[in-house]
This record gives C-alpha cells, structure tokens and sequence, in this order.
C-alpha cells in the first residue's frame, strides 16, 4: 500500500491554483511539496494545513492505493 496526492494536484488543477501559489497559501517549503509530489509521508500537520486552506478534506487530496503484494503481505491469501 502507499499514498497516493494525484487528487491534490487534480484540486489545484481545477481551482486553476500554482505549486507556487499553494506553497505560499499553505506555508509549506519546496521540499515538503517535492514529497507530496512523490507521494512520500508528509505529517498529518501539513495535511491538516492543506485542507484547511483548500477548504477540502482529506480524502478530498489523497487516497490509499493498493498494490498486487497487498493480499501476500496481509494474509489474506490464506482466506481463500
């Protein structure tokens, strides 16, 4: 499993809103918005931050995606 932003920068796109201009809405530096860019772990401060500035939820800038492992890796396998 991993963490999925495509709904964020989605958001942006459709509030016609810049990288730039969303770093500086929410305060967050360049590196932090690289890891979102990359779908690697942010604190739920800065997501919490986000949402409130976009006026959003979370799920409405993330989601979970699910790989082909993610069966082996829980054992669910092992319910078939």
């Amino acid at each position: 499993m991993k963490i999925s932003y495509k709904r964020l920068w989605k958001l942006l796109i459709d509030r016609d809103i810049s990288k730039g201009a969303f770093r500086r809405m929410v305060g967050i530096s360049s590196a932090t918005s690289s890891k979102l860019l990359h779908s690697e772990t942010v604190t739920s401060d800065v997501l919490l931050r986000i949402c409130t500035a976009l006026n959003c939820n979370v799920e409405d800038i993330m989601e979970i995606v699910h790989d082909d492992n993610d069966d082996r890796e829980c054992g669910k396998n092992d319910l078939k």
